[in-house]
């Protein structure tokens, strides 16, 4: 579906633990596992295991029993955003040596010249970035996707450096949490250049290697090692998700089950190792809720450290209690974050859930729902949607795409073949619906498209001809601008053509259909000079050519 290209891939983390209760006794693996997952329509398999003190448990199940041979032996899961708490490891054994602290500016570990927004003087700390705090945005402007089942691969440190003059800061770093995966692939390649290595061999010699976390790694899988095959919900395999291996402490890392139970064993202080005063480190809360990169809950008393990761084909999730001595990794090989992902689980596997959470089972969706939803509606920040009745189905169709049908599950969510995004609606004040469209780990609302408002006039021929030129947003990829026969068009390297409408304010056309808008700049002289393009929360700048 071309439409979902547009829409700005996140890696998900889990941000906010549910409501726990006391802990209790643990359960049953195998029991939980299955409860979770009897015909569920991800069709997952998971590794799990559980410690409690020096017990550890294992188990391995899948949807269909016979699939189960696929995460056993030595293979490797992707653990995505998990692989964030490594990267505060890092960041902290050189904290105690005294080399840093994290009231350091991030500027500090960066090459001389490199512009690093700022809000009225006051700089972006290492802490707001291991807490998310730094007002960075979630992905670089500059970063170019050009397979969005495989989105960071072509990301250079070019574009990522280059990324940070882009930001305009809205608030003082510090003041917000926010998500942002551009702010730790900035750490993760500060930290590989300081070590003079490169970050693959610096998580070996500074962590794997020391917790005898043999088989874990980024792009060079130890001998006997198999990458285990990542799936979409419904059990398509999808393309393994690869980073530029300095900016991989965003998420990069792949690891085996036992490898997870070495690295949560040192976390509980289980495992003798140089790394393991870093790693107590990383366990301090450094604001409410959020020490180094590990998210905090408190319940009675307790202190649960969690960090849930995903990529476009895995899930994970690892949590622990260290007061407790428990502890829980769960490693999916089907991406699960658009169903609720693991956390549930994972609390009720330390004690502190009373239920690991519900199968999602296919259902028929009740028509009066099917005949609410329909209509056209306006997708922010992308384009624009028809969702339409066929019989017992939902469908989907964007602008100038063919239409995809939607599958229903008992949890009330509509979802895509072949594609993991979710529908999910939602019920209006006035009782009519509209929906949120999750995808990738992002959220986007949906407004019912309305009538539309009297189109703005635009401006003369002549006019328009001063916007011409050609705008290079990043290497490789430049947006035109042309006018013809008194319109004014726009069109992207390799992309099609589409029109530019003029708004109400001066030097700002739209293409709304795309969730576009091009804002033009003028220099001192008043020529235009460059533009800023909007789309999706994201803001690319461009110079004229």
């Amino acid at each position: 579906m071309r439409a979902s290209r547009r829409l700005a891939p996140l890696v998900v983390a889990l941000m906010g633990a549910l409501p726990l209760a006391q802990a209790a006794a643990l359960p049953s693996l195998e029991r939980a596992l299955d409860q979770r997952l009897d015909g569920d329509r991800s069709g997952a398999c998971i590794a799990a295991a559980v410690i409690d003190g020096e017990r550890v448990e294992r188990a391995y199940r899948c949807v269909d029993p016979a699939a189960q041979s696929r995460i056993e032996g030595r293979v490797a899961f992707e653990i995505g955003s998990v692989t964030k708490t490594m990267t505060a490891a890092l960041l902290a054994t050189l904290i105690e040596r005294g080399e840093l602290s994290l009231d350091d500016p991030l500027a500090s570990l960066l090459p001389a010249g490199t512009r690093v927004p700022e809000f009225e003087g006051q700089p972006i700390l290492l802490r707001h970035v291991v807490t998310h705090t730094s007002g960075l945005p979630a992905l670089p402007s500059r970063m170019r996707i050009a397979d969005p089942a495989n989105p960071y691969a072509a990301l250079d440190e070019d574009a990522l450096l280059t990324s940070l003059a882009d930001v305009r800061l809205a608030q003082a770093p510090g003041t917000q949490v926010a998500y942002s995966n551009f702010a730790s692939m900035v750490l993760s390649w500060a930290l590989a250049k300081r070590a003079g290595t490169d970050f693959e061999s610096l998580l070996a010699r500074e962590l794997f290697q020391p917790l005898g976390m043999r088989d874990a790694y980024v792009a060079q899988a130890p001998e006997g090692v198999t990458a285990v095959q990542g799936r979409l919900p419904g059990g398509q395999p999808t393309s393994a998700w690869t980073f530029p291996v300095d900016m991989a402490g965003v998420g990069g890392v792949r690891a085996t089950l036992d490898d997870m139970v070495r690295y949560t064993q040192a976390q509980l202080g289980q495992v003798d190792a140089p790394v393991a005063a870093a790693l107590v480190r990383t366990q301090q809360p450094v604001r409410e809720g959020i020490a180094m990169n590990w998210m905090l809950a408190t319940p009675e008393g307790h202190t649960v450290h969690v960090h849930e990761g995903g990529t476009g084909g895995f899930s994970s999730l690892v949590a622990f209690d260290r007061g407790q001595g428990r502890a829980v990794v769960l490693l999916s090989d089907t991406a699960v974050h658009t169903m609720g992902g693991l956390g549930r689980l994972g609390l009720h596997l330390l004690g502190l859930e009373a239920s690991p959470g519900v199968p999602r089972r296919p259902a028929t969706p009740p028509g009066e729902l099917l005949d609410a939803l329909a209509g056209d509606y306006q997708l922010e920040g992308a384009g624009m949607l028809t969702l339409s009745r066929r019989g017992d189905e939902l469908v989907v169709q964007a602008l100038g795409q063919p239409e995809l049908a939607f599958g229903y599950d008992d949890a009330g969510e509509f979802h895509l073949r072949g594609v993991d995004a979710v529908l999910r609606p939602q019920r209006a004040a006035d009782g009519g619906y509209g929906f949120v469209w999750v995808q990738g780990g992002g959220e986007l609302r949906a407004r019912r498209a309305g009538p539309e408002a009297p189109a703005q006039p635009l401006p003369p021929a002549e006019v328009l001809r001063g916007y011409a030129g050609s705008y290079p947003l990043m290497p490789g990829f430049e947006l035109d601008v042309r006018e013809r026969e008194g319109g004014l068009y726009a069109q992207a390297t390799g992309q099609g053509e589409f029109a530019l409408a003029a708004t109400a304010s001066a030097d700002v056309f739209a293409a709304p259909a795309f969730g576009i808008e091009i804002r033009f700049q003028r220099d001192a002289d008043g020529a235009v000079a460059g533009l800023e393009l909007h789309q999706g929360g994201n803001v690319m700048r461009a110079e004229r050519r």
